[in-house]
């Protein structure tokens, strides 16, 4: 399936009030699925730092090197430095303030469909193209969107009682370990 730019550029660009609308002024103990999994302020501080070095950094490689000059490696924990001292609150601001900022350049590039076909070369993963870059950034966010909606309903596990076996979300495991 070819990558519709548009629906992708529109995607990516609602996951700012998606976050905003689920997490803000959520109390404290709300945010996290326990012992060794990341909180949804990890989890905004995590998308905070790709805004900032990786998503559209690739794309500019990928689109003025080539192959020619590999992708620097992505730190996930990157975050940890960058979001010491900040509330959820300025992180959910700086994360709609950069995507908005990317979506913005990404647009300005007016990539053509043979754009989207140019490759670039992944540290780990080898080559890639722009169109996978770009899908990628947009499951990305609902990756950790799917990772929001777990801690959120971590919440819930115990006080749900028998219904449990009948919710999804309580059901699945992984994406939280650091």
């Amino acid at each position: 399936m070819k990558l519709e730019l548009e629906r992708t550029i529109s995607s990516l660009a609602r996951t700012p009030a998606v976050l905003d609308a689920l997490l803000r002024d959520l109390p404290e103990a709300w945010r996290n699925e326990g012992e060794h999994t990341w909180s949804a302020f990890d989890v905004v501080g995590h998308l905070v730092h790709g805004e900032r070095t990786d998503w559209m950094q690739r794309a500019r490689i990928v689109l003025q090197f080539g192959q020619t000059r590999p992708f620097e490696p992505f730190d996930r924990t990157g975050f940890v430095r960058d979001t010491q001292g900040k509330s959820l609150a300025l992180l959910l601001d700086e994360f709609a303030r950069l995507r908005s900022e990317n979506l913005d350049e990404l647009r300005a590039l007016d990539l053509q469909p043979e754009d989207l076909d140019r490759c670039g070369r992944h540290p780990a993963l080898g080559e890639v193209t722009l169109s996978q870059l770009l899908a990628t950034w947009a499951a990305h966010d609902l990756t950790h969107l799917h990772q929001i909606s777990r801690i959120l309903a971590h919440q819930y596990r115990d006080a749900v009682g028998p219904w449990g076996q009948y919710l999804g979300v309580l059901q699945c495991v992984g994406h939280s370990s650091p």
